[in-house]
């Protein structure tokens, strides 16, 4: 198994243990940082997270530059990135920090996407490559994640409530580069509207 796709394996090995740390009800006290007091198991989480997500960075980077694309890498990047923000949003929800409906938007979207994604493969035999609306949602649905776990620590001070901008953000992203990657590849459906 080459290193890029050792990295994946890491993301997904990591999903079970960032949402057993959530889950389970830990008592190891909180931590106050920047004034913000943040449960000591969040940002355990949180550390995780990151963790999590920047081997989703560096195994798509090291594959291409290195020439280790893998039909594996092809199949479990793009799961264990979605299985990853799925569990810690379905976890945000159970902290009661997302609302539900947008969760459910995000989720669905994901899943529309994942199916279209399979059609353009089976369909023209390439993988569709993530457009700059779809990396702007991925980003700011990392950023948000983050901050909800850590209950917005850098911007409690200033009185902005970045979690929630980034939380909203990422929602209109979700709908919009959805949309757009529909719009772009609406030639797959020709055939169910003749």
């Amino acid at each position: 198994m080459n290193l890029p796709n050792k990295l994946t394996v890491f993301r997904i090995i990591l999903i079970p243990i960032f949402l057993i740390i959530l889950a389970v009800p830990f008592h190891w006290g909180s931590v106050i940082w920047l004034g913000t007091t943040i449960p000591l198991v969040n940002v355990i989480a949180t550390v995780i997270f990151i963790v999590a997500s920047l081997t989703d960075l560096l195994d798509g980077k090291i594959a291409r530059g290195q020439h280790l694309v893998t039909n594996f890498g092809k199949f479990a990047d793009p799961l264990a990135d979605k299985m990853l923000v799925m569990t810690a949003f379905v976890v945000l929800i159970e902290m009661g920090k997302a609302p539900a409906w947008v969760i459910a938007i995000i989720v669905c979207r994901e899943l529309a996407i994942t199916g279209l994604r399979l059609l353009i493969v089976e369909n023209n035999g390439t993988v569709m490559a993530a457009a700059y609306p779809g990396k702007i949602k991925t980003t700011t649905q990392m950023l948000a994640i983050i901050l909800l776990l850590l209950n917005n620590v850098f911007f409690n001070n200033i009185h902005l409530p970045m979690a929630g901008i980034l939380l909203y953000t990422c929602l209109f992203f979700t709908i919009y580069s959805g949309i757009d990657y529909f719009v772009q590849n609406r030639s797959v459906f020709g055939d169910g509207f003749k």
